[in-house]
């Protein structure tokens, strides 16, 4: 990736009409689908710690992660305008489809950044605002600009910050950082791989195009395939492990097993397959394993928010 393709970032794709934004447009920056799975794996972690906030200050700071993580994805937005121009997948978002200009998403997510950072140290803590801070540095610079285009292993360093969420959720109550908050993280860091090395599988096309060093353009799907598995059962032994701590209980153990051993199955499946036999009914079991992934942490950290509020164990 040549310097003057990365400064492409700041102007428009070809693909470009006029600018004429609206608030839908500039809603459509933040990336609110991810944004939820933020706020919710937030809320989790802020929930499951030990102790409580007034309710205003709990509401506040889940906000404030969420405007944190919207930042994030307009500052991505804008560096990678050039990419998602080219891709399929990513064509018809804000920028490259014209509808928002690069320096306003600019704009937008440096200012979204301070202002959520600043509050979010007002409502809480420090230690929480800093985490904060560094996940939208880490999402955007380190990954971004840095891992995403240099290195296959870009979603498996990314993927943590994504993963610190449920952590600043947890330090928002408590101040510091323990073992079931490191755990929180380390589930949806594990979980990154796989979920987006499936997608890569049937999107192969996109990355090729785009000059992303995704493992499945730099590898081969073989060996894609094999780091599916490999991290899918380092996930399985995490997500089950998690259910004999604090922020486990009966339902969580119960659930942790259950998926994992779906996720395990689908991922030997994937495992076995041939590029051909993945052609031949047009990436099924791929398809299938991604879709599931979309559901794994929700109920994983469901179950986490259940054991916090209705303990399982105060019924027996």
């Amino acid at each position: 990736m040549t310097d003057a393709s990365l400064n492409t970032a700041a102007q428009p794709a070809a693909n470009q009409g006029p600018y004429d934004a609206g608030f839908g447009d500039y809603f459509a920056l933040l990336k609110p689908r991810v944004m939820s799975l933020v706020v919710f794996t937030a809320a989790v972690g802020l929930l499951a710690a030990p102790g409580s906030l007034h309710w205003v200050e709990a509401v506040c700071a889940i906000l404030f992660i969420a405007i944190g993580a919207g930042a994030s994805g307009a500052l991505n937005m804008w560096w990678d305008a050039d990419i998602d121009a080219v891709m399929k997948r990513t064509a018809k978002r804000p920028i490259p489809s014209g509808r928002v200009e690069p320096q306003d998403a600019l704009v937008v997510g440096c200012a979204l950044s301070g202002l959520s950072v600043m509050f979010m140290a007002l409502a809480t803590n420090w230690l929480a605002a800093g985490l904060l801070a560094f996940t939208i540095f880490f999402y955007a610079v380190v990954y971004s600009m840095w891992l995403k285009r240099s290195t296959p292993q870009n979603i498996v360093i990314g993927g943590a910050a994504g993963a610190f969420p449920p952590m600043i959720g947890w330090v928002a109550v408590t101040g510091s950082i323990s073992i079931e908050a490191c755990l929180m993280f380390a589930l949806i860091f594990m979980w990154t791989p796989p979920h987006f090395w499936a997608l890569a599988l049937f999107m192969r096309s996109d990355y090729d195009d785009a000059g992303v060093p995704m493992l499945t353009v730099t590898h081969g799907r073989k060996a894609t395939r094999a780091h599916i598995l490999a991290y899918t059962v380092l996930l399985a032994v995490l997500a089950v492990a998690a259910g004999f701590t604090q922020i486990g209980g009966p339902l969580y153990l119960a659930v942790a097993v259950i998926c994992n051993v779906i996720f395990l199955r689908d991922a030997v499946r994937i495992w076995r397959r041939t590029e051909e036999d993945a052609e031949a009914d047009n990436y099924k079991v791929e398809k299938s394993f991604f879709k599931f992934s979309l559901l794994y942490l929700f109920v994983h950290f469901g179950a986490i928010l259940f054991e916090a509020v209705l303990p399982v164990a105060n019924w027996m």
